[in-house]
């Protein structure tokens, strides 16, 4: 299988299932065959992706270091939905480190990018994001208002996110 979308879809499910490993060594397959066709921003996007395994894994540094290196493919096209999305990612990972400051940096640049975007379920995601990092670091009032607003934007509500709302 060398089609790159198709070893990109098996790598998401693998990912979705827990397979971690296998999962990465799919998107490492594809970011090799999209560098080869020249599509630099799917690599990069795959470069994401296995920075996500890495941080399923708790591998929280080498997650942020191919987040990163995504993120300077993404600012240099210009793409500033992608780079939104690498910020929100990258906020997750130093979220998961326990670093609160460089964590909201992140998910504030990214929802401030998505809201000028118009990408409203983005936007609310990342808000919510926010919203639980601010509760979990003390900041009860300001997380509580920031995931009601976060609330407003989300489409598909989890079971508790309808119950809060």
């Amino acid at each position: 299988m060398s089609n790159p979308n198709e070893l990109q879809e098996k790598g998401v499910r693998l990912f979705h299932e827990h397979d971690y490993e296998a999962a990465a060594d799919l998107f490492r397959q594809a970011q090799e065959a999209y560098t080869a066709a020249g599509q630099s921003d799917m690599a990069a996007e795959m470069m994401v992706n296995i920075g996500l395994v890495h941080r399923a894994l708790g591998e929280h540094e080498q997650a942020a270091a191919l987040i990163q290196q995504a993120l300077t493919v993404f600012t240099g096209m210009g793409d500033e939905k992608r780079t939104a999305q690498a910020l929100g990612n990258l906020g997750g990972v130093f979220a998961a480190q326990g670093d609160t400051e460089q964590a909201t940096t992140c998910y504030r640049q990214a929802a401030d990018t998505f809201k000028a975007l118009g990408e409203d379920r983005l936007y609310g995601e990342t808000l919510l994001a926010l919203g639980d990092l601010q509760v979990r670091s003390g900041q009860v009032m300001a997380g509580a208002a920031t995931y009601e607003a976060g609330l407003e934007k989300v489409e598909r509500l989890t079971a508790p996110q309808k119950i809060l709302r």
